[in-house]
């Protein structure tokens, strides 16, 4: 068994438009305030120099969106209503979504800020693989590259409505991207409403889970590094947060 990290770092140093507070007691700092908490809560008096080097734990507190790093969106991110029903949170979620094939596309030659089925029909000719239900299918943009940088959040490419949908009718339940999201640039999307009016170019790939149910994988990392545009397992487990629309992964191919 060899295993392929394919997630980013939450880290506070790297750009974020949100940025990321880490806040770090040291075990020296743990033993210190484990003795006030001895202290306060049960009225006992204990010395911190009494622990090996005068240290207790490390503390790590952080505070950031589920949408920091590597992370799976549920359906409850893409609105409140759905025409399916209602949406689940990503507590709610099926595991076995989330341990299944994968398959990875190559858009890194894709024209503009989107591709559409067709550009996707092509690429699964190309490789010579054609999707079971429940795959997850892998989009390899080569965004990752500016993981961590502010480039990262405006130069990528995403999906539009027809090739969401055509995946989609495929069986594909998990859909994931090494770009910051399943959809264009946000300024891209911006500019293109302003110029043509069409609503339709707003957030595609996100809103079309208004329709069908579907999850996405955002943020990954590594995809070029996959032997084989298939072949492997993709493991993507999301943290278990109570009515949240997204938790964090640690996604790994598994090969």
């Amino acid at each position: 068994m060899r295993m392929i990290d394919l997630s980013t770092a939450v880290d506070a140093a790297a750009w974020e438009p949100e940025p990321v507070l880490h806040e770090i007691v040291t075990p020296a700092e743990g033993a210190v305030h484990m003795a006030e908490e001895m202290k306060l809560h049960f009225g006992v008096d204990f010395d911190p120099a009494v622990l090996p080097d005068g240290e207790l734990l490390s503390i790590d507190t952080l505070k950031l969106t589920t949408h920091t790093g590597t992370h799976i969106d549920a359906p409850s991110h893409y609105g409140s209503t759905a025409t399916y029903g209602v949406p689940r949170h990503i507590d709610q979620m099926p595991l076995e979504w989330f341990h299944r094939p994968g398959v990875r596309l190559d858009l890194t030659g894709a024209e503009g800020d989107t591709v559409d089925a067709d550009f996707l029909d092509k690429e699964f000719a190309r490789i010579g693989y054609r999707p079971n239900p429940l795959d997850i299918v892998l989009l390899h943009t080569g965004a990752s590259a500016w993981s961590g940088t502010q480039r990262y959040f405006t130069d990528f490419k995403g999906l539009d409505a027809s090739a969401t949908h055509f995946l989609l009718d495929l069986g594909i339940r998990v859909i994931g991207t090494d770009a910051f999201s399943l959809d264009a640039p946000f300024g891209k999307m911006l500019a293109k409403f302003k110029e043509t009016g069409d609503r339709g170019v707003l957030w595609p790939a996100h809103f079309t889970g208004r329709e069908r149910e579907f999850c996405q994988i955002e943020r990954l990392a590594n995809l070029d590094a996959l032997p084989e545009p298939y072949g492997f397992t993709v493991s993507c487990f999301p943290i278990k947060i109570k009515g949240a629309g997204a938790g964090w992964t640690r996604a790994v191919a598994l090969l």
